[in-house]
């Protein structure tokens, strides 16, 4: 300390009494010239920078949740060998379990974690904040819900301002948010998030992000900044919710499979039966080939025609059931019962938004729709059906499709999508409706 930057004298002591800089007044002042941007302003002394680094962790930790969650460690993170799983969705667990393991060590960037509720983002998420809390590092780990009831509390607290506790918080050298997405999104809670990821932003400063919304359904323009591939490492975890193992192998919530879960390749029927000519034979053959080749990689779409009882329920469940064993997520839904979970998002009781429910839908990585043409039609359902199509067909998304003979209650322009022989692949059962008798003669 040079001569013109003696510290000031100190009249009471709570620093150290004997520390030769601040003697025990625990900050100095400086002599400096009048422009100078640190000019009438008290410094910490050196003498209790590890008081205050305590005080201030201290601080962060009591807004945090972590006295609840100190149990959730990376030692206790369960990476392989979860029940029914896939090797796609045991893969996505690791994965987001290596991630986080390299952000803990490294605390540089952001991290978004993606997944279904119990699929264990929130367990590495507080993984990394009692990590980073051993290594001494101030953190914050908050619910989005709770964070903004923090913020709330201040303007009924005398103790603290909203500004103080705001800028602790944006400010927090390690901030993991959990539970992105359900909070009540009222214009100020949509401004203060804002506000909180952009300074981040700005700055650099890391940050975790769990949620189990999609990017579309994030406000745009923290949407952007999550999107920052320079910035942001963005890990999606496919598995189930691990507290229903043995009753929840990935199927999403609206999908039928589970009623289709025997219907597979291994037990499609291929022998001939009553009224069963030597050409029906060879096109049963031919589409179940077909069938069998598109689930093992799905690219375009796949349209089953014939009458009811021919065997296409049967095959496009059988590649649903396939992808599902790999790990995917299928969709296998009814086309009059996917108008109903639509509708049912009206409800005042619903706990899905219909924009929600309806990107769900449209980007499902497989869609199986099962009986188009058996929904009731009206302008609303023509409506939602083309948008769902349309979608599908520009984005190129694999999509399974079955109906019966007469497509004459499928609006044209779905229709036009269907005919497009460069995406969609469409064959007809010609085979009469199984009635379990064999010819007679024949094995």
């Amino acid at each position: 300390m040079s001569a013109d930057q003696s510290p000031a004298k100190a009249s009471y002591t709570i620093g150290d009494p004997d520390c030769p800089h601040c003697n025990g007044l625990g900050y100095v002042s400086f002599d400096l010239p009048i422009d100078h941007p640190n000019f009438g302003k008290a410094q910490i002394c050196e003498c209790r920078q590890d008081e205050v680094g305590r005080q201030a962790r201290k601080r962060l930790y009591a807004h945090s949740k972590l006295n609840e969650l100190k149990g959730l460690t990376f030692e206790n993170f369960k990476a392989r060998g979860r029940i029914g799983l896939g090797p796609m969705q045991a893969d996505s667990i690791e994965q987001a379990y290596n991630w986080s393991q390299m952000f803990a060590g490294k605390q540089d960037g952001w991290l978004l974690l993606q997944g279904g509720y119990g699929s264990g983002k929130t367990h590495l998420a507080a993984a990394i904040a009692n990590f980073a809390v051993e290594m001494n590092v101030p953190t914050i780990f908050i619910t989005v819900p709770d964070l903004l009831d923090n913020l709330r509390y201040t303007y009924q607290n005398p103790d603290e301002t909203f500004e103080e506790r705001f800028e602790e918080i944006r400010g927090a050298p390690l901030l993991i948010l959990d539970d992105f997405g359900t909070q009540n999104a009222t214009s100020w809670a949509q401004e203060k998030l804002f506000q909180i990821i952009n300074y981040r932003y700005i700055n650099r400063l890391p940050l975790v992000v769990t949620t189990n919304l999609s990017l579309q359904e994030i406000e745009g323009r923290i949407r952007s900044r999550l999107q920052d591939p320079e910035l942001v490492s963005h890990v999606q975890i496919k598995s189930p919710d691990y507290r229903r193992p043995k009753d929840d192998v990935g199927h999403h919530e609206l999908s039928s499979l589970k009623l289709h879960g025997e219907r597979t390749f291994g037990n499609f029927e291929l022998r001939k039966y009553e009224n069963m000519t030597a050409t029906e034979v060879k096109n049963l053959e031919k589409v179940f080939k077909a069938a069998k080749k598109f689930s093992q990689k799905p690219k375009g779409w796949m349209v089953f025609t014939g009458g009811f009882g021919s065997g296409k329920t049967h095959l496009a469940a059988a590649i649903a059931n396939y992808q599902a064993e790999l790990g995917q997520s299928p969709l296998f839904v009814m086309v009059p019962d996917l108008l109903d979970h639509l509708r049912a998002t009206f409800s005042p009781n619903s706990s899905t938004s219909y924009d929600r429910r309806f990107d769900e839908i449209r980007t499902s990585p497989l869609l199986v729709l099962d009986d188009l043409g058996a929904q009731s039609t009206t302008p609303w359902v023509r409506e939602k059906l083309y948008q769902l199509f349309t979608h599908r067909y520009y984005a190129e998304l694999p999509t399974v499709i079955t109906f019966a003979d007469s497509s004459d209650e499928i609006d044209e322009h779905i229709l036009s999508r269907m005919l497009d022989r460069r995406l969609c692949k469409t064959y007809e059962i010609t085979a009469p409706v199984y009635t379990g008798k064999k010819v007679r003669g024949r094995k």
